[in-house]
């Protein structure tokens, strides 16, 4: 696995709809930008080799960071990739949605539900959000959110940049009663 750079994000919201929010709402994102390991291949049938090869490195790699750069108790999280214009969503499809990938973030936050995933093949600079959901109940609606994400050069055309994302609460602010309120 060859990275280029791992960038890490840290949002502290103290104030939201004009109140303050104590203790700040701590989300954060750690992204690895990687030379695609299907690069110059062509059309590849069987993506096994380079998910074998890189996705269980990269979760060990990320998985880390992130719950330091939290700093706390995790509640939520999610995860992302995007690829690089000479390359296929599918390749970054391959390395996130594995348990080789996913499993390290699991393992760290100890956490039971699946990640919430976003994907895309873009030029380098693109915008994405990255949804997050709780990590033991993706039914509490308080800790559906989403991050906005990006690397202003990243990714490179042969290149794959997945990130993974968490927060130590929910939304600021939320006030949706639970989905059991619902008939």
């Amino acid at each position: 696995m060859n990275i280029r750079k791992i960038t890490t994000l840290t949002e502290e919201i103290t104030s939201e709809g004009g109140h303050p929010v104590d203790p700040p709402a701590r989300v954060v994102v750690v992204a690895a930008v990687i030379e695609n390991p299907w690069k110059g291949q062509g059309f590849v049938e069987d993506l096994t080799e380079g998910i074998d090869a890189v996705a269980s490195d990269l979760g060990a790699e990320l998985a880390p960071r992130v719950m330091e750069a939290l700093g706390t108790e995790l509640e939520a999280y999610g995860k992302a990739a995007i690829v690089g214009l000479d390359g296929e969503v599918e390749h970054g499809s391959a390395l996130i949605h594995t348990l080789k990938f996913g499993n390290h973030f699991r393992d760290a936050a100890k956490a039971s539900t699946l990640l919430p995933a976003v994907e895309k093949r873009a030029a380098a600079g693109a915008v994405f959000d990255i949804p997050l959901k709780h990590f033991t109940d993706a039914t509490i609606r308080s800790h559906h959110q989403t991050l906005e994400f990006r690397v202003a050069d990243a990714p490179h055309p042969d290149e794959i940049l997945v990130a993974l994302a968490a927060a130590a609460q929910g939304r600021p602010q939320q006030r949706l009663a639970p989905l059991s309120t619902e008939a």
